[in-house]
């Protein structure tokens, strides 16, 4: 039967293409045993629906009825929404650099019968540009190729699959020391852009891996250059173009050094992760610009991308009415339309609009000449006058929404909000994270197990490590914010699955997909960062805090042997591990702060003391009723019958505290690496 069976799934990105001529499949059993039944090679496209150049080349090619018949004659075409199936986009992504190939969306990977990979590219013309053949030109060669070359497609094939399957050690060992560190603290912070924050060149990404990496290391090593470039990163993004001045929300990324141009989409996990690295900085620097961004940020999620039943959706696209960006750029002239003179005026001076523009003859609004908040009243003024150009703005199309629900995202999102909304004192924000958790708890678990994706009532996809690791994140953070014993043990199970079906049996670490995933040809295992933090980076903390939580030393021999699996992928490259470089500061020296006396909303002057100081990555416990110590915490008490203040920083803990002031200094004057540890399991903490 020939036909485009895309009407059928729930992905907004494959409904997207349900009424192309091409033939379509959704990855699945049955698309797979087509090509086994035919004989044809597999054309994979995987996409995204807010990917521009995805739209583009659906409008050039799978769209076109020329183009569409030399597809269905010749190939079984299969799309993939990448969020949807991030497990298969990394498998044959993986495959393209291996071809030596820059990766990017759209991919277009042409696999043989058993799906094996054996060439591929991302975004092809319709007609020869860019040195780039002709799509068409593309498949007929592939094509023939596969018809009449199979054992060089054979040999391709293996070849690809086996450098996929990667190499494993199981004796190798990682010793990640506080001087290598420091060290790379160090290295990486003269990578930083000094006039724009970032790293250096372009296009930019906010790169949250990197920088978490860089003010971990700030303040574990006393580095104030590494501060001050994180500092100054945040600042040019959150008054560059890359962030929605109107309406909130951070853009995926600048195409330009100077954070003015955005590539317009807006990704959920983006938002999450700057959300919760300027929590962490504004700790430190009390950034009201920061607080600024956070609190509308939120506004922005709220208002626009609550999905169905309380989780938190994908993305916003680029495009409206097939341009890229024009919903959100501006003529001077409409500005002053709607804010008059006066307040045009105004307007237009403090954002950059000008008669020529400054984005092809349109305006994006910044205030990257702006280095520091104006006055009280002025900005008052101008919040009020963005507020009348976003009630204008919503009048226009706007963007396609994903509204799909993706557990690992929503993981971020939640973590994030979550401790946000203790540090800046909004509960509000609290009951949002605690909304979305619980869907995703209610809505997307089955027998135990999570799911991937939902929308439209379905949920479908298997989980990755990453909906476990993040998940288990938001869990621990909303444990931290609430007290609530429901979120640790939620925390222990999700873990539990990560170690039955996702832990590699040779060479350890955690394998992108479980052990009884049907349809993928590789298990992936892998550290390094992508857009997202990595599972095995983000597993190490949540072990580590896991063990703080409960006493168990089996959470901490696991974190212990995260970097060990990994060794020799860390030993060829540290900064593209930046996060799991970052989060093995948590083996060296497990954060944990205990309150105890005070209520778990957070609001003693002992929990607020902590608002005042950033010790990133630390666990916070706050026992209100001392006769309901855990176990872990056995030991720690009221100080002569007051609240009190345990910090404990590696093996030692200090002695009780009961002034705001002297947790403060506290924090400081123990946070900062006193002597030069290697990674190791820490012995049981001892009070002194």
């Amino acid at each position: 039967m020939s036909e485009n069976r895309l009407g059928r799934e729930m992905s907004p990105y494959l409904l997207q293409h349900k009424d192309n001529p091409v033939h379509w499949w959704a990855w699945g059993p049955e698309a797979l045993a087509e090509a086994k039944r035919t004989g044809k090679p597999i054309l994979l496209s995987v996409g995204y629906a807010a990917c521009h150049w995805c739209h583009v080349m659906a409008h050039e090619s799978f769209e076109d009825e020329a183009t569409a018949a030399v597809m269905n004659e010749l190939f079984v075409n299969i799309k993939v929404d990448r969020e949807e199936r991030p497990d298969i986009d990394a498998i044959y992504m993986g495959a393209l650099n291996r071809l030596s190939e820059h990766g990017g969306w759209p991919l277009t990977m042409f696999l043989d019968a058993d799906a094996r990979p054996f060439w591929g590219g991302t975004y092809f013309p319709p007609a020869p540009r860019y040195g780039k053949p002709s799509f068409q030109h593309v498949l007929r060669e592939i094509a023939r190729i596969h018809r009449e070359e199979p054992e060089k497609v054979s040999n391709n094939a293996g070849a690809i699959i086996e450098s996929l399957k990667g190499e494993t050690d199981a004796d190798a060992r990682a010793t990640i020391t506080d001087a290598l560190l420091a060290d790379v603290t160090g290295r990486l912070v003269r990578a930083v852009d000094p006039v724009h924050g970032g790293l250096a060149g372009a296009p930019k990404f906010p790169q949250w891996s990197v920088h978490w990496l860089l003010w971990r290391g700030a303040i574990r090593y006393g580095n104030d250059q590494a501060k001050r470039a994180v500092a100054l990163t945040l600042e040019r993004i959150c008054q560059g173009g890359i962030y929605d001045h109107l309406g909130g929300g951070f853009a995926r990324y600048s195409v330009d050094e100077q954070w003015l141009v955005p590539h317009f989409e807006k990704m959920l996990y983006d938002n999450a992760l700057l959300i919760d690295l300027m929590t962490e900085v504004w700790r430190e620097t009390q950034s009201t610009l920061l607080a600024a961004r956070i609190e509308e940020t939120v506004g922005w999620l709220a208002r626009e991308m609550i999905a169905e039943g309380g989780g938190f959706a994908a993305s916003l696209d680029a495009d409206s009415e097939g341009e890229e960006g024009k919903f959100y750029v501006w003529s001077k002239a409409e500005v002053i339309e709607v804010l008059g003179t006066d307040d045009g005026a105004t307007f237009c001076a403090a954002y950059d609009i000008t008669d020529a523009g400054n984005f092809e003859g349109h305006n994006i609004p910044n205030r990257l000449a702006i280095r520091a908040p104006l006055s009280a009243s002025e900005e008052a003024r101008l919040r009020g006058l963005r507020a009348k150009l976003l009630e204008r703005r919503s009048s226009r199309v706007r963007p396609g929404w994903d509204d799909k629900v993706l557990a690992d995202w929503n993981g971020l999102m939640i973590a994030g909000l979550s401790n946000a909304a203790r540090a800046l004192q909004k509960p509000e924000w609290s009951q949002l994270a605690t909304r979305a958790f619980d869907f995703v708890v209610a809505r997307m678990s089955k027998g135990g197990r999570l799911v991937h994706a939902f929308r439209a009532g379905i949920a479908k996809a298997p989980a990755t490590a990453s909906d476990y690791a993040n998940m288990t994140w938001a869990a621990l953070r909303l444990h931290q914010a609430t007290g609530e014993a429901r979120f640790l043990d939620q925390a222990r199970a999700w873990s539990a699955v990560l170690d039955r079906h996702y832990w590699a049996p040779t060479g350890g670490g955690y394998c992108m997909s479980a052990d009884d995933t049907p349809d993928v040809i590789v298990r992936l295992r892998t550290s390094h960062d992508d857009a997202t933090p990595n599972a095995n980076a983000i597993q190490l903390t949540n072990l580590v805090q896991l063990w703080l939580l409960t006493g168990e030393g089996r959470y901490m021999e696991r974190a212990e042997a995260i970097p060990h699996a990994f060794a020799s992928d860390l030993a060829r490259n540290l900064v593209g591990h930046s996060g799991l470089v970052a989060n093995a500061i948590d083996l060296i020296a497990p954060q944990h702060v205990v309150i105890v006396g005070e209520s778990a909303d957070g609001t003693g002057p002992l929990a607020e003391a902590l608002n005042t100081v950033s010790l990133p990555g630390a666990l916070v416990q706050v026992i209100a009723d001392p006769g309901a110590m855990p176990a872990a915490l056995a030991g720690k008490g009221l100080a002569r019958g007051k609240p009190a203040a345990y910090v404990c920083i590696g093996p030692q803990c200090s002695a009780p505290v009961t002034g705001p002031e002297d947790l403060e200094a506290g924090i400081r004057s123990g946070r900062q690496a006193m002597q030069l540890a290697a990674i190791g399991v820490p012995s049981p903490q001892q009070d002194t």
